[in-house]
């Protein structure tokens, strides 16, 4: 209760005259001071995010809604509210900029993602069908497919004899991840389902891969992955890096399985809670960067 009333007071009333103060004392505002005082990624983007959030300019708060093409026109016009002159701050103007990309393109890329995720496996598609078939020639080169509908599904980890009923939740992005996994990190993957298919820790290996799909969209709409893509992505993050932070989850789980070692596959919601747990707080880490350059590749 107390902690709501102060954080009121101090939006509403104590940051204002904190932040003029501070101006009258430096010189500078409070996003110069943000742009020139913090190192680049997150720990600058959080910032400038909460100073343009929670300013009382209008002109300001739009900030961070303008498109790419409006940028420059808008950070003009916030140089000139501010009075911020280029001569005096070079280099003000390049980090609010860059600052404005992640914000912005972090929010477009959800919109591209829920599309990808609102669109259904469609059997009629050939772009569809060759997706799937693509990824059981990556993960299971050396075995034919008898069929496209058969219990063989079954070896990469589907629940049925027609994959495209696993992707109902998840929808296109869930496939989209695995073929992006199995095309980029080929060992990895066969790897990972190597180990899935373990006659005591095994696991589905395609509803896993699913499953965690569903961790990274819940992830970036929640805003939890923000510092992580502020700190790997210089610029506008884009619909592959989602996908990479996917490969990430999807190695680490598997190791983080194995070696956990659970008594049986009923234990799964469990340990994914405990990984999801596990993630969140990595996030937490202004420095936090989840990307498979950490983990090492397979011989």
């Amino acid at each position: 209760m107390f902690g709501s009333i102060w954080g009121y007071f101090y939006t509403s009333f104590l940051r204002y005259w904190l932040k003029w103060f501070i101006r009258q004392v430096t010189g500078k505002c409070e996003l110069q001071r943000i742009c020139a005082g913090y190192k680049p990624g997150a720990p600058r983007t959080t910032k400038a995010e909460y100073s343009l959030k929670n300013s009382k300019s209008k002109l300001l708060r739009a900030a961070v809604e303008v498109e790419e093409d409006g940028l420059e026109k808008h950070l003009d016009l916030v140089m000139r509210e501010k009075n911020v002159k280029t001569q005096r701050d070079p280099t003000f103007k390049v980090n609010l900029k860059l600052c404005l990309l992640q914000i912005t393109g972090y929010r477009n890329l959800f919109t591209s993602v829920e599309e990808l995720r609102k669109e259904n496996f469609d059997s009629d598609k050939v772009q569809h069908e060759e997706m799937l078939l693509k990824l059981w020639d990556l993960l299971m080169p050396e075995v034919k497919l008898e069929s496209r509908v058969t219990k063989q599904w079954g070896d990469i980890g589907f629940q049925g004899d027609d994959p495209k009923t696993d992707f109902r939740g998840m929808g296109m992005l869930g496939l989209t991840n695995l073929v992006f996994f199995s095309e980029n990190y080929t060992e990895e993957a066969r790897q990972v389902l190597s180990h899935a298919n373990h006659p005591k820790l095994g696991y589905s290996y395609a509803i896993v891969g699913i499953n965690l799909t569903e961790m990274a969209y819940s992830l970036l709409k929640s805003g939890a992955l923000k510092p992580h893509f502020y700190n790997t992505v210089s610029g506008r993050p884009q619909l592959q890096h989602l996908h990479q932070l996917f490969c990430y989850l999807v190695y680490k789980f598997d190791k983080f399985w194995v070696e956990e070692e659970p008594e049986s596959i009923m234990e799964f919601n469990h340990y994914r809670e405990k990984f999801h747990d596990n993630i969140k707080i990595q996030l937490l880490d202004p420095a936090v960067a989840l990307t498979m350059t950490d983990s090492p590749r397979s011989n």
